[in-house]
């Protein structure tokens, strides 16, 4: 074979993905239900948008970037696109109703009383994760993403900007803009910004419990709160002070619990061949 013939080969030869899709399924999905999650606030649709994000990847798995830096911003760029077919006609949060689930009854403190420590650092905790991720899904669609991605997942502006695959300067703005409305919501508000804050989470339980804003957890879920004691404003362990930088709460929020049957139902529609069907009618 000639040199040309050997250099044109080589350029037209696909570069084969490093990771399978089994693992990227395992190192990926938690992280994707999470993004999910803060996206869409809801527990049923998160697990959909990683099961539909994982489907196109297993269609377009020739696709997969073989740079294993660059899988995951490749994944929750397909991600961003599943969550905005099911976001973008409008939001079912926001800050006035937010303010009227959670403020617009007196505090009531019997419920905590009745609970052992477990439960109560549980619930404690789903309280201030639901409220932290209702405040962002207050925002529009594109200032929610910058939110999550920037400020939640870490993302430098420029390296979500070419996920989402928008300028750096309209970027910026959105992450801006989100930036503002959350703070000036929760500056005056909330004692994980300042004790002095109307709104402690211990005394607004049992009205998150009575709206439904949280539910009463089953024995199984009260789990790995153990290892993070919620503490008085949240932080734990010998951090356990306001956190007045509002960017500072959002950054150290812990994961939401992903459900371990979804890992399964994912690794079945793997290995049960359900994917490969999908793919195969799709390319009728």
């Amino acid at each position: 074979m000639s040199p040309a013939l050997t250099t044109e080969a080589k350029a037209t030869t696909p570069t084969m993905p490093t990771l399978t899709m089994e693992e990227v399924i395992e190192r990926y999905w938690r992280r994707l239900y999470n993004f999910a999650f803060r996206m869409t606030l809801n527990r049923e649709e998160a697990a959909t948008v990683v099961e539909e994000t994982l489907l196109r990847t297993y269609v377009g798995q020739g696709k997969i970037p073989p740079d294993v830096t660059q899988v995951e911003p490749w994944l929750l760029r397909i991600a961003a696109h599943v969550v905005e077919k099911r976001v973008s006609k409008g939001q079912d949060v926001s800050f006035d109703l937010l303010d009227e689930t959670l403020r617009s009854e007196a505090t009531r403190t019997d419920v905590q009383r009745g609970l052992n420590d477990p439960e109560k650092s549980y619930m404690l905790w789903e309280l201030k994760q639901g409220c932290m991720t209702s405040v962002v899904n207050c925002l529009s669609p594109g200032e929610r993403i910058a939110f999550v991605m920037t400020v939640m997942m870490g993302f430098s502006e420029e390296h979500a900007a070419k996920v989402l695959g928008i300028s750096g300067s309209a970027y910026k703005v959105r992450l801006s803009r989100a930036r503002k409305k959350v703070t000036d919501y929760l500056a005056p508000r909330c004692e994980h910004v300042e004790p002095s804050n109307p709104c402690h989470c211990p005394s607004r339980l049992g009205v998150a419990l009575s709206k439904g804003f949280i539910a009463q957890p089953q024995v199984s879920e009260v789990r790995l709160r153990d290892r993070q004691p919620f503490g008085r404003y949240g932080s734990g362990g010998t951090e356990d002070a306001p956190a007045r930088d509002v960017m500072r709460i959002y950054q150290t929020l812990p994961d939401v619990d992903a459900p371990e049957e979804l890992l399964s139902k994912l690794h079945g529609n793997l290995t049960s061949g359900a994917w490969e069907s999908m793919k195969k009618q799709s390319e009728r």
